[in-house]
C-alpha cells in the first residue's frame, strides 16, 4: 500500500516509483509462459527456414535476436493486445493465465485503487515491450516498441472520450530497467498541466519545442517494480546501450463506467468493492473477448486511433 507521501508525490508530480510490487512467482509464471509461446514460434520459422540458428541450446533472448534479425514479427504474437491499425482475422496476440495473473495481481489492484478508486478497469491499452540492444536494431528501426519510445502523454495518444477518465499507466519492469538498458524518463507534471501538441510521426510523439530534455528524471526500476504515471505526464524511454534486452509491460487502469479511450478494445472489471461478482477471474474469458474483437473489426478499414495529424500547425 502507498504511504501518504507516496499519494501526495504522485499527485503532485505525476509520476511514482514503486519497488517489490508484482510477486515474484508471478514473474517467473510469466517469463516461462513467453519462453513457451516463442518456442513453438521459433520452431515454426527454423521449419519454414525463415531463421537459421538451430534452435537446440538457444536461450529465449536468443531466439528473439535471431527472430529479429531475420525479419520474423516476434513483437505482435507476444504482444497482449491488438495493432492499433489494420487488424485482419489471423492477427496474433497472446493472453494467458500468466498474463491475466499479472493483469490483475493484488499487490497491484491495491495500489491502483488508492488513487483513482476501488472500481477498477482493466483498460485495453496495453502492451509488451521487449526491447534489443540498439547496436542490433536496423538502421530503419523506428517502431515505439522496439526502439526508444518519443516524449508522449498518454492520455494524448487515446481518444478524446477519454479525456475526462479517470486513470492510471502501470509500467511494470520483468528484469531490472537501467539508465543503461533504455529505462523510462519522465518531466514531473506541470501544476497546470494540459494536453500538449502530438505530432503524428512513425511514433506519435509531443511536437518539437514543448519538452526541455534537460530537465528529464530518468527512473530505473528493478524486476518486479512499477511506475505509475497520471496520463498527463510526459514520458519517453531511453535507448538501451546495453547488449541485452529490456522487458516490460505498460498496461492501464481507468475507472469503472468511464471511456477508456479503446472502447472498440475489450475491457473488464478488475476490481470491485461493490459488486466483487463482477469482477473477471478466468483468464480464458479475457482471451476470448479479444478474439471476438479481432472477428469484428477484421479486415475493417483503418481505426484511426489518434487526434493529431500530420500537417497540424506545430507539425509542420
Amino acid at each position: 500500500m502507498l504511504t501518504q507521501d507516496q499519494i501526495g508525490k504522485f499527485q503532485t508530480d505525476g509520476y511514482l516509483v514503486v519497488e517489490d510490487v508484482i510477486p515474484g512467482d508471478v514473474l517467473g509464471r510469466v517469463q516461462a509462459e513467453y519462453s513457451d509461446v516463442l518456442n513453438r514460434l521459433y520452431d515454426c520459422w527454423y521449419g519454414k527456414g525463415l531463421v537459421k540458428d538451430e534452435p537446440s541450446g538457444m536461450t529465449f533472448w536468443d531466439k528473439l535476436l535471431s527472430a529479429y534479425q531475420a525479419g520474423c514479427d516476434y513483437f505482435q504474437p507476444l504482444d497482449i493486445s491488438l495493432p492499433g491499425d489494420r487488424i485482419m482475422a489471423d492477427t496474433p496476440f497472446h493472453i494467458g493465465p500468466a498474463v491475466f495473473d499479472l493483469l490483475t495481481a493484488r499487490p497491484m489492484l491495491d495500489i491502483v485503487e488508492q488513487l483513482i478508486g476501488p472500481e477498477l478497469v482493466s483498460n485495453p491499452i496495453q502492451h509488451v515491450r521487449l526491447k534489443p540492444p540498439a547496436l542490433k536494431l536496423s538502421k530503419d528501426e523506428v517502431r515505439a516498441h522496439i526502439t526508444a519510445t518519443d516524449w508522449h502523454q498518454d492520455r494524448a495518444v487515446a481518444l478524446e472520450d477519454a479525456d475526462q477518465t479517470d486513470m492510471v499507466t502501470v509500467w511494470i519492469a520483468v528484469n531490472d530497467a537501467t539508465v543503461e538498458n533504455g529505462c523510462l524518463q519522465v518531466l514531473p507534471m506541470a501544476q497546470d498541466q494540459s494536453i500538449l501538441p502530438h505530432c503524428a510521426r512513425t511514433q506519435t510523439g509531443i511536437a518539437d519545442g514543448f519538452i526541455d530534455e534537460g530537465r528529464a528524471v530518468p527512473l530505473p526500476v528493478k524486476a518486479g517494480g512499477i511506475i505509475l504515471f497520471h496520463p498527463l505526464t510526459p514520458h519517453a524511454s531511453l535507448i538501451n546501450k546495453t547488449d541485452r534486452f529490456r522487458w516490460s509491460f505498460d498496461i492501464r487502469f481507468s475507472a469503472a463506467g468511464q471511456p477508456t479511450g479503446r472502447d472498440h478494445f475489450p475491457s473488464f472489471i478488475a476490481r470491485s468493492r461493490s459488486r466483487p461478482e463482477t469482477e473477471l477471474r478466468d483468464w480464458r474469458v479475457c482471451k476470448s473477448n479479444w478474439e471476438a474483437a479481432r472477428a469484428r473489426l477484421s479486415g475493417k478499414p483503418h481505426i484511426d486511433i489518434h487526434r493529431w495529424t500530420s500537417d497540424s500547425p506545430f507539425c509542420a
